[in-house]
């Protein structure tokens, strides 16, 4: 059963013009099969994952010769390249808004999430990576921003990653009965304690790895991903997390292929994939070890308390204008205040 209704039964930045030649030329409206290539456009972290799945998607009738042209880069970076004409013929994002701006543009229709599973591909929640042996004792929220911690977490300018995190670790604050002014002040001790914020989930999980700071946040799925390919990392997913919902769509002048591609990430075979990879499946049934997970056996736990921006944010545009709208949100405006805006 996916984590979404398990909780419902139980209560680099990259330049635009840098990314705009990152993809390939879409092929265009021929049937699959024909020897076409899907122009695939996704925020940073999935690569891993699609790159199985594609080869598994090939192997299938619908996907037979097909190719693909992947670029992957900061969430919101890669939309608003999309945006500006960066060939895209599928796109997956970090977040719901960055999805909007291309129904905005006119270039992603405006039921792509009417689907069963409200187009979400696959789900995580944020965690909190330390170093081996958890050499600092972090054990929530509170202990990342005592004097002598240093954070790591992506920037919320460019990445998606980032403001999942933010949203967390604002909400934490709340979860516990703090007010919105406690809540600020909890953030605004988070940028303080930040030696690095990287353009994206994946810098910041290499910056992380190569020796910079004491505690990353990030994806479960990163954390479990980098343990898997041999860093030597610990995480620990907190009482009161956030569930990050990672949204897919095809593009309105995309060929017939990228749909059948789309519909192909809802099964079974890529749903498993999904989940070796760290990600929690959003299709029930899907089950199995995790190798690098902290219990391979029962690699997602329940968090005590599970987040949802839907519930505790008022959903992705509320969230954006209250938090990171450039001018008047609360993250920029801590950041300014703090002197951390990125690198």
């Amino acid at each position: 059963m996916s984590i979404k209704k398990k909780t419902a039964v139980a209560a680099s930045v990259v330049s635009l013009l840098a990314l705009a030649a990152c993809g390939g030329t879409s092929a265009g409206g021929s049937e699959a099969g024909d020897g076409e290539t899907i122009d695939l456009v996704a925020y940073s972290t999935p690569e891993t994952a699609f790159n199985d799945i594609e080869a598994a998607f090939q192997a299938t009738e619908a996907g037979k010769d097909v190719d693909f042209s992947a670029s992957y880069g900061p969430s919101g970076d890669q939309s608003r390249a999309v945006e500006a004409g960066q060939p895209a013929d599928f796109v997956n994002f970090s977040l719901e808004s960055d999805v909007t701006r291309l129904v905005d543009a006119g270039l992603v229709a405006d039921d792509w999430n009417a689907g069963e599973h409200g187009g979400i591909v696959a789900d995580s929640v944020v965690v909190i990576a330390v170093r081996p042996g958890n050499p600092k004792n972090i054990q929530g929220w509170d202990d990342i921003v005592k004097p002598g911690v240093e954070i790591v977490s992506p920037n919320p300018g460019s990445s998606g990653g980032a403001r999942w995190n933010l949203l967390a670790a604002y909400g934490h604050v709340i979860a516990n009965g703090g007010t919105e002014e406690e809540a600020k002040e909890y953030v605004t001790k988070f940028f303080e304690n930040a030696v690095a914020l990287p353009g994206s989930a994946r810098d910041a999980l290499t910056s992380f790895t190569s020796g910079n700071g004491d505690v990353l946040i990030s994806y479960e799925n990163e954390a479990i991903l980098a343990r898997q390919n041999g860093e030597e990392l610990d995480y620990i997913v907190p009482d009161e997390t956030l569930l990050i919902e990672t949204p897919a769509a095809v593009t309105e002048d995309a060929p017939a292929v990228a749909q059948d591609w789309l519909d192909y990430l809802y099964t079974p075979e890529a749903q498993e994939v999904f989940l070796k990879s760290g990600y929690r499946p959003v299709v029930d049934g899907v089950t199995g070890e995790v190798e690098g997970a902290n219990d391979p056996a029962d690699p997602f736990p329940a968090p005590k308390t599970l987040l949802t921006v839907a519930d505790d944010f008022g959903g992705w545009p509320a969230a954006t204008e209250k938090f990171f709208e450039e001018e008047t949100g609360i993250v920029p405006q801590i950041q300014t205040e703090t002197g951390k805006l990125g690198e």
